[in-house]
């Protein structure tokens, strides 16, 4: 599948790496997942969706992530958001639908707090909202958290990399200012939720928890029993581009 030409903005001293897909609105916007890019399998999927139908579409890299600037390990769930943000004023116009990947479903959320005005829906998959605090502080033997106050980091071992993902103290003392699910998460337009009910980095109870926080008058939280966290195997991407049809359609001015 091609790749379009990749442009940055300036922000915060860095380069946010992005590419755009002019095209009808509402324009959609890939936020990815933690320590992914936007080269994976669903961004791909989606670009070229944009592509044939003539639909705007945008994808980028947080700082520390893909084609952008920044250590990874410098990184938190504010300064990510930021990065969001960033991108939405600087790049894009018009109403926008927020697709957001695990991490990106939480920046997402955050980010249609931050910009109510712009953002007219949501489709979040398998959204790792508070992620820092509840799927991980809340699992941390107490040597793993007892090693991270004192260093200030720990290497987790991940299922996707062959390197570990290291979980810094910086990252979840900060994910703890965003936490959003200890209160109703109003949101005037449409939300789909797609969830992999064999997900083990993101268990389906946390994601309908999440679900039943949203305060959207047309949510939908499509369960795939089947299904893994990632959501990248052909079927999972003929939905994915199903949804996204239908909030097109249904956003359209």
């Amino acid at each position: 599948m091609p790749f379009g030409q990749i442009e940055a903005i300036a922000h915060n001293g860095l380069r946010l790496a992005y590419e755009r897909q002019t095209g009808a609105r509402p324009t959609f916007v890939w936020c990815g997942g933690f320590k992914s890019d936007m080269t994976g399998t669903k961004a791909q999927a989606l670009a070229e969706w944009a592509r044939t139908r003539g639909q705007g579409f945008v994808r980028f890299d947080y700082s520390g992530h893909g084609q952008s600037d920044g250590a990874f390990t410098e990184g938190t769930i504010g300064a990510w958001t930021d990065d969001t943000l960033a991108i939405l004023d600087q790049v894009t116009e018009g109403p926008l639908v927020l697709v957001g990947s695990s991490m990106g479903g939480w920046i997402s959320l955050l980010a249609g707090r931050a910009r109510p005005k712009r953002v007219a829906g949501l489709l979040l998959i398998a959204p790792a909202a508070d992620f820092t605090e509840r799927l991980m502080w809340a699992s941390f033997p107490q040597e793993v958290k007892r090693e991270i106050e004192e260093t200030g980091r720990w290497e987790r071992p991940s299922a996707y990399d062959p390197e570990p993902y290291v979980i810094t103290r910086q990252l979840i003392e900060d994910g703890r200012r965003h936490l959003l699910m200890d209160a109703p998460i109003p949101c005037t337009g449409p939300v789909r939720i797609l969830q992999g009910g064999l997900d083990p980095d993101v268990p389906a109870a946390h994601a309908e928890a999440l679900a039943k926080l949203i305060q959207s008058p047309d949510l939908r939280f499509d369960l795939i029993l089947d299904g893994d966290h990632r959501l990248s195997r052909p079927e999972d991407i003929d939905r994915l581009i199903s949804v996204a049809n239908e909030l097109a359609d249904k956003l359209a001015p």
